[in-house]
């Protein structure tokens, strides 16, 4: 994994000044502390900052082809590289390195634009064609690695993150009130929009080509379900079969590289399986983990279950509430984006733990709820589906109270929660986004803490915005399938993939591969009928029988416990408070950021003072409030130190100039 930035100037051949791409690249030193790269040439500019993983001595970039017409900087890793390399050069291409970045360049000499098509892998790419003099900018199927890009009068701006193109720009940033809206309904700013305003990312499965005449863009994957009915065929235990086939693959793949591997081991299924399947690929596993002082969040002993059974060598770290609010501030820099949970940042101490102990790769088990229907939203859906075909029904909802065993819902004042709940649109189980509704409800009451002048800046509606960008095949779906597409497009890759993915593992130089997200896992899953994904209410339900063998039967039957982190209680903890925390909700700093209502916040600060009873909605409330704040003092009002002249940013280390 690394980092990519560069200028284009699609109509003349202005050479990009090598200061600016330098400025450009050092916002990114922490994805590629190895070495730096660059390339000028009239009209093009490109810079890389390398975390070396493959071919250590041989793959730096820019690379180009034999004949130097074809040029490319890239994030992430072809695991599929030998293979491309082998069937490349039985047709005719001469490589000089054995890196996976070299297979980009020869695919694009052989296939143009469908080279994409041929890898297996999760990237970032940003390929310059001179003979044609066009800019390609590709992301990987299903979102991992981040690409930005931005038009600034005649050039364009493109990088991995969107400091890089900040750092280009003479004036701060403002925030993009759609974006907000959308990241306190979604979590995560939907499609190609970003909270700061004009600066935009390629979609997962996306190509943007730009030259002379503008930008074009093309969707070369996107997921896709069958139409009800046209299933899979196949009997349960040959798909489990397959599936367990597939994913030992996958993780082969994954295991690719010149530098030492690691895994992340939660206790929960998904890590477990990981885990499993990479025992059975190598020896010598070393596993890394995180631990929480409040026992409801910490799954130690699950973790420890696994440790013996597999026989792992085994680091991990203990998170207290204080380290969470001593981080945040530097999780949203790397987040680049307000969020509505402190979760990322337990996850970039994690990675801090991997690279202090000489990792810069680990697997994780990212992506098998949304592939293999794991989450309980897709549970709730299932059961309201029911109760919506008998709305006045009071035993139907009851089946809620499976879902949260640890929930006291016996109350007359529970059952009362539960039906408002879970009720909302009860009464149009046709609507696109039926599933997610309850959801979204409660995180839109985050809203309620925006200023009157922020929301009349916002102008649209998020959800109408969200369905009418649904694909015309969405309603021949099953409703389980729908639900998945609906994940897959907002929280994973808006936010579990970025905000606590990528991010937090490049803010230490680590680079996470994601097994379940090999798009061949996802288009066989995609195929079965969603009875095999969820059993009546058991959840991932194939990948279990796939596993049954492989797994102490403590995990397979565990309750499934969503990863969760301290909110409130990270930055209220007593009477201390940390300093940033009081300075970005005074009155007076929300007052001229203008985001939020001073009193409506004040009146919420006073309530966790009191101790009063805070709900789920208080605590994305205030991490939403104080995470929007932060971003506007780290990228707006500090705009000048930390972008435009950050300090240390004059040091480049070792770098090449192509």
């Amino acid at each position: 994994m690394c980092g990519l930035a560069g200028i284009f100037y699609p109509n003349d051949f202005r050479q990009p000044e090598r200061n600016e791409l330098q400025a450009m690249i050092g916002m990114l030193r922490h994805r590629g502390p190895d070495g730096f790269g660059f390339h000028r040439e009239p009209g093009i500019g490109l810079a890389h900052a390398r975390l070396s993983i493959i071919d250590p001595e041989g793959g730096a970039q820019p690379l180009a082809n034999e004949d130097q017409k074809v040029w490319v900087v890239f994030n992430g890793e072809i695991f599929n590289y030998p293979e491309l390399t082998q069937s490349l050069k039985q047709q005719g291409h001469v490589f000089a390195t054995h890196s996976d970045t070299e297979v980009i360049v020869h695919l694009y000499e052989q296939y143009g634009e469908e080279f994409v098509h041929h890898l297996n892998g999760q990237f970032a790419i940003a390929l310059w064609d001179r003979q044609r003099r066009r800019l390609l900018l590709v992301r990987d199927r299903a979102g991992i690695h981040p690409l930005f890009y931005h038009r600034q009068n005649e050039r364009w701006l493109f990088a991995s993150e969107a400091k890089a193109i900040l750092a280009a720009r003479d004036e701060p940033p403002s925030l993009d009130p759609v974006a907000l809206d959308q990241i306190m309904t979604f979590w995560a700013p939907m499609g190609s929009t970003t909270v700061f305003a004009g600066i935009h990312q390629v979609r997962p499965g996306e190509m943007i080509v730009i030259d002379e005449q503008g930008a074009g863009t093309s969707r070369y994957w996107e997921w896709s379900f069958p139409v009800d009915g046209e299933y899979h065929p196949g009997s349960e235990a040959d798909q489990a079969d397959e599936l367990h086939a597939l994913l030992l693959d996958a993780t082969r793949l994954r295991l690719r590289a010149d530098v030492p591997v690691g895994a992340y081991l939660s206790g929960g299924l998904d890590s477990s399986v990981l885990t499993a399947l990479i025992h059975e690929n190598h020896t010598g596993l070393r596993t890394f983990s995180i631990g929480f002082e409040d026992d409801r969040l910490d799954e130690g002993g699950y973790q420890r279950a696994m440790i013996e059974h597999l026989g792992t060598k085994h680091s991990s770290i203990h998170c207290n509430n204080a380290d969470i609010g001593e981080a945040f501030a530097r999780a949203v820099w790397h987040t680049e984006s307000p969020v509505l949970r402190t979760a990322p940042v337990p996850m970039m101490l994690l990675s801090g733990l991997v690279h202090e102990q000489g990792y810069k790769v680990v697997l994780t088990g990212e992506g098998a709820d949304e592939v293999l229907g794991g989450y309980d939203i897709f549970k709730e859906a299932k059961i309201r589906h029911f109760w919506a075909r008998n709305p006045s029904s009071r035993m139907r909802p009851l089946l809620l109270k499976r879902l949260y065993p640890y929930l006291d819902l016996s109350s007359r004042s529970g059952q009362a929660y539960l039906e408002a709940f879970f009720g909302a649109d009860i009464r149009s189980p046709q609507l696109p986004h039926f599933s997610h509704t309850p959801r979204w409800t409660t995180t839109a009451k985050c809203k309620h803490f925006f200023s009157a002048e922020f929301r009349a800046a916002i102008g649209r509606n998020a959800i109408d915005d969200f369905t009418a960008s649904l694909p015309s095949a969405f309603h021949s779906w099953h409703g389980f399938n729908r639900a998945q597409y609906i994940e897959a497009k907002s929280l994973m890759a808006g936010y579990l993939l970025s905000s606590q993915g990528d991010r937090m593992l490049m803010a230490n130089s680590v680079e996470g591969r994601f097994p379940f997200l090999d798009h061949r896992v996802i288009e066989f899953a995609n195929r079965l009928h969603p009875d095999r994904k969820m059993k009546v209410l058991n959840e991932k339900y194939l990948l279990k029988r796939a596993m049954l063998d492989h797994l102490p039967g403590k995990i397979v039957k565990r309750y499934k416990q969503p990863f969760r982190a301290p909110d409130i209680p990270a930055f209220f903890h007593g009477k201390t408070v940390p300093a940033y925390v009081s300075e970005l909700l005074s009155e007076d700093c929300l007052r001229r950021y203008g985001y939020f209502d001073e009193k409506r916040v004040g009146y919420l600060l006073r309530k966790i003072n009191h101790g009063k009873n805070l709900g789920y909605a208080d605590n994305m409330a205030l991490v939403g409030i104080l995470s929007t704040q932060v971003w506007h003092h780290l990228f707006v009002d500090n705009y000048q130190n930390n972008v435009r002249d950050p300090a240390g940013m004059g040091d480049f280390g070792p770098g090449i100039e192509v």
